[in-house]
């Protein structure tokens, strides 16, 4: 079982990389990893450290967070839940304001979720005209 989560968290660093338009040597020399340790890492035969990803996460230039959510190290958390509470518990903001925003929230997330879902179906090398 583990193997098949190692292989994920490659994949889904290549295709980080790939949307980043970053060479496996241009994330190398950013995140000071060396070239053929990445490309292990990306084909699922290495399993990287949290230390690992959090330097893969700044060569990339996303969160390390999502890196420890997709490597296992970490549960995923329900953002929906966070924001919502956050924004419920503003005592700055009106009623009328909170909903707003968590509208515009909401608005957002879709967007981007429809956006993952049209990426996940392009051919490779296909970009989406935008």
């Amino acid at each position: 079982m583990a193997s098949s989560k190692v292989g994920s968290i490659g994949e889904y660093i290549r295709e980080q990389r790939t949307r980043a338009k970053i060479s496996l040597r241009q994330l190398a020399d950013v995140s000071g990893i060396s070239n053929p340790y990445l490309s292990q890492i990306e084909r699922g035969l290495r399993k990287p450290s949290a230390e690992i990803l959090q330097q893969i996460a700044k060569g990339l230039r996303i969160s390390a967070e999502a890196l420890y959510i997709q490597a296992g190290i970490l549960e995923e958390r329900e953002a929906d839940t966070d924001v919502e509470a956050a924004l419920r518990a503003d005592l700055l903001l009106t009623e009328r304001q909170k909903q707003v925003l968590l509208d515009i929230y909401v608005s957002f997330r879709k967007e981007n979720e429809a956006a993952d879902v049209l990426t996940e179906h392009q051919p490779e090398g296909k970009e989406e005209a935008g």
